[in-house]
């Protein structure tokens, strides 16, 4: 099996976080300064370990291994949320780096290939895993054009901005690979409160989002007797208390959901809203529950709607399939963490969305966790222990040469 350096890791960790640099965490937005200069480094670091580097259309940064017969696509994005933590997404494509080390060093894994990538906009800057979909053919030319970021800045100009305009966009051939393998910290306390240190992803939970509108008649607070007042915010809130009731008496075992969002038209304290909007979102790996809830999201609705005195409007916004991990995949990945952590590892599924749930469309994908230090992230402090760094990252080599290996 590869040896991997895990000193080297955690120092190319850091150092990929001195991009975007955020007190403990990193502010890395898809296409910023600090994000296009990141991608350049990895490209670079890429080019170190005997690769052939390119960054494509979209930002994807990929390292084609020309001398390997047999190649499995390892990697995870680069782009953090605002304010993020320094591991989301740069674990997996700093471990994609080290893999390549590894085996490049060992003769007895000669002819079997890592190539590493770090997706563009996983974090759904300017849309929805833009740099994976891309890759697997699921991103259009129309939407692109038409994709922008929450403050307004067209896709393309920030394409162009990134220098990556009018490069071509590398497309997946299912020949060239055995399957893809992702790893990545796992965002939440399962592993930390069970004490356990590596999580072998089963599943990777679909991702529902609508939109609901409540239109009222906006007036003076102080003047509208409350008999006749339509106040769109009351109803809102009225109608947010259902949802949440509702969906805990139908809610699998997996099931979350979050009202995450809220707008009150016009927000004033001395005026009756005239509008209010809400985000529902809902997560789960079983299809037929999302549909469920759904279902379920439309009744209540039409429910309010009817009852007045405001008008309500629902609308989807996106739907993301949920999708299984590659059984054979899971069983080595399993394999591997028993070696190295023996009874200290789980099946488990990702309640957040990951890249390997597109890849996983076209062909057979894995994916690997490590803690997270108090379940926290998507903020500055997120952090995991070095040693579960370390322990990770030679577990998830092991995996990927069996991967490679297995005929």
């Amino acid at each position: 099996m590869p040896t991997t350096d895990g000193g080297r890791v955690v120092d190319d960790l850091k150092r990929l976080a001195e991009f975007g640099r955020y007190k403990t965490g990193v502010h890395r937005p898809t296409y910023s300064v600090p994000d296009v200069a990141a991608r350049q480094w990895l490209a670079e670091r890429f080019a170190e370990a005997g690769l052939d580097p390119v960054i494509d259309g979209i930002g994807n940064v990929i390292g084609r291994n020309r001398h390997a017969t047999r190649r499995l696509l390892v990697g995870s994005h680069s782009e953090t949320q605002p304010h993020g933590g320094w591991l989301d997404g740069a674990l997996g494509v700093i471990y994609a780096l080290e893999l390549v080390r590894a085996f490049a060093a060992d003769p007895a894994l000669a002819g079997l290939g890592i190539e590493p990538v770090a997706w563009a906009d996983e974090e759904g800057h300017y849309g929805n895993m833009l740099g994976s979909r891309s890759f697997t053919d699921a991103l259009s030319e129309a939407e692109i054009g038409a994709a922008e970021s929450r403050d307004g800045k067209k896709l393309r100009l920030a394409l162009v901005e990134a220098g990556y305009a009018g490069r071509p966009r590398e497309r997946l051939d299912p020949a060239r690979y055995v399957g893809y393998l992702e790893a990545h910290i796992e965002q939440g306390n399962t592993l930390g409160a069970s004490g356990e240190r590596i999580g072998i992803v089963d599943g990777i939970v679909g991702i529902w989002n609508f939109w609901v509108t409540v239109s009222g008649e906006q007036n003076h607070a102080g003047t509208t007797e409350m008999r006749r007042r339509k106040d769109a915010a009351a109803a809102l809130v009225r109608l947010a208390s259902r949802i949440h009731d509702r969906f805990a008496e139908v809610a699998g075992p997996r099931t979350v959901w979050t009202i995450g969002r809220i707008l009150i038209d016009p927000n004033a304290p001395s005026i009756v809203p005239g509008r209010a909007e809400m985000q529902v979102q809902f997560r789960d790996t079983d299809s037929e529950i999302l549909a469920l809830f759904e279902r379920e999201l439309q009744v209540l609705v039409t429910e309010a709607e009817r009852a007045g005195p405001c008008d309500v409007a629902l609308a989807p916004l996106s739907k993301s399939a949920p999708a299984a991990m590659d059984p054979g995949f899971q069983l080595l990945i399993e394999r591997a963490a028993e070696r190295h952590a023996p009874r200290q590892h789980r099946r488990m599924p990702s309640g957040a969305g990951h890249d390997a749930q597109i890849l996983a469309r076209r062909m057979r994908s894995g994916m690997m966790f490590v803690p997270s230090l108090k379940g926290i992230s998507h903020h500055w402090t997120e952090d995991t222990k070095v040693e579960d760094i370390v322990l990770g990252v030679q577990v998830f080599a092991d995996a990927a040469a069996a991967i490679l290996e297995a005929r």
